[in-house]
């Protein structure tokens, strides 16, 4: 949730400097910035699980 409200307060702060570029080619370039953060977080949230059953050293 972190990373998605650091995501939309850094796209409201970027929004001035976008200059006259439609807000709809904006609002998609938000979309794929938060996407791209989902995805991110679903892979380290499925890959440390992995980790620790492939990899990590059992402790005694």
């Amino acid at each position: 949730m972190t990373g998605f409200a650091a995501i939309v307060a850094y796209g409201l702060y970027k929004l001035k400097s976008w200059g006259n570029t439609k807000m709809s080619i904006y609002l998609i370039h938000m979309c794929v910035a938060t996407l791209g953060f989902v995805v991110e977080a679903m892979t380290l949230g499925m890959g440390y699980p992995m980790y620790q059953e492939l990899w990590a050293i059992p402790k005694p």
